[in-house]
């Protein structure tokens, strides 16, 4: 069985970072916006570090909020934070 996904807001100093993690199906989708409703929200930056599968309404969340900055004059980076994995070495 797949691990469900997640999406949320986490507040930081700033305006927030909207989080993405696992595998963000529709469903996933639809419960962030009967959460936080389906204006997007102004964020920092969009974190899919952890994602595991994006759906085609995932994509088009996090496109719905960098297009929202974009709007406000704000570039909201998405940020793919690289998760070490067990037995790997890293190069640089």
């Amino acid at each position: 069985m797949a691990t469900r996904g997640l999406v949320r807001l986490v507040n930081t100093s700033g305006r927030g970072v909207l989080c993405l993690a696992g595998d963000v199906d529709p469903s996933v989708v639809a419960d962030f916006h009967a959460r936080y409703g389906r204006e997007p929200v102004p964020v920092d930056a969009v974190d899919t570090g952890s994602v595991t599968r994006l759906s085609d309404a995932a994509l088009d969340l996090v496109l719905d909020h960098v297009r929202a900055g974009e709007l406000r004059g704000r570039e909201v980076p998405v940020l793919r934070t690289p998760r070490p994995v067990a037995g790997s070495t890293q190069e640089g």
